[in-house]
């Protein structure tokens, strides 16, 4: 049984479904280019239990996790994460499908990996079973030969020479009509979308445990002053709260 979520603000409402967390994601303007993030956090700031970000995620977490990948052209996420956290294909179960079927999206979302150094298996089935050729990001001095063996089951894109330019990441997305950007990580990748102000949204899932410790946390990186952000929602299941931050804020 799927764990119960209700919204506390700003429109109550009680065990929504997840059509209906859905519709509360979902941008009325498509076309307008957006930028979301997604991350687990512990009240303490840790991003991962054990080393893991799925190590902080309860039910509800996952609910919202595969929620967000409903609306999405495509689902950005550096290679590190994809290793450490077991990423499999970018493939929605069937209810996604029917839903993004029904709104006039394709039954998938891309799957785009940014890895500077391409240390990604080819013959993964990330690859070999996707329902959609995914796109691999990098930069111009990644190694050739990689390069080379990747574009055999993927679309390999250069955003930068020496190191990634998120918006000419973006950039490519949207010349390809991936305008819905859903990313999930990790923290250098994150910390490179604000370093280069490009996120517009941000969907943090606060974890009720204390982790203490050297846990990373959702952003690696430097900020030269502090970033506003307007609260946009605010969703609970039990003592997990699932926040939505949108840009607008002080």
């Amino acid at each position: 049984m799927n764990a119960q979520i209700d919204s506390l603000w700003p429109t109550p409402g009680i065990d929504l479904d997840d059509d209906t967390l859905t519709a509360g994601v979902l941008r009325d303007d498509r076309d307008e280019p957006w930028l979301r993030v997604n991350f687990v956090s512990s009240i303490d700031g840790a991003a991962t239990h054990n080393g893991l970000s799925g190590g902080m995620s309860g039910e509800a977490d996952k609910r919202v996790f595969d929620v967000l990948r409903r609306p999405a052209d495509v689902v950005l996420v550096g290679a590190g994460t994809v290793r450490a956290e077991g990423y499999g294909p970018m493939r929605l179960d069937e209810p996604a499908v029917r839903w993004r079927t029904a709104n006039t999206l394709s039954r998938h979302p891309v799957f785009a990996i940014v890895s500077a150094g391409l240390d990604l298996d080819p013959s993964s089935t990330i690859f070999t079973d996707a329902p959609v050729r995914p796109i691999v990001v990098t930069i111009g001095r990644s190694p050739l030969d990689r390069r080379n063996a990747l574009a055999e089951v993927a679309e390999v894109i250069v955003c930068g020479d020496d190191d990634l330019e998120p918006h000419a990441v973006l950039l490519a997305l949207r010349s390809r009509g991936l305008a819905q950007v859903h990313c999930e990580g990790g923290p250098m990748l994150f910390g490179a979308l604000l370093a280069a102000d490009a996120v517009d949204e941000l969907c943090l899932t606060v974890s009720p445990v204390l982790e203490a410790g050297s846990a990373r946390r959702i952003a690696n990186g430097s900020l030269p002053q502090s970033r506003g952000m307007a609260l946009a929602a605010v969703l609970r299941s039990d003592e997990t709260l699932m926040l939505r931050y949108v840009r607008g804020g002080r």
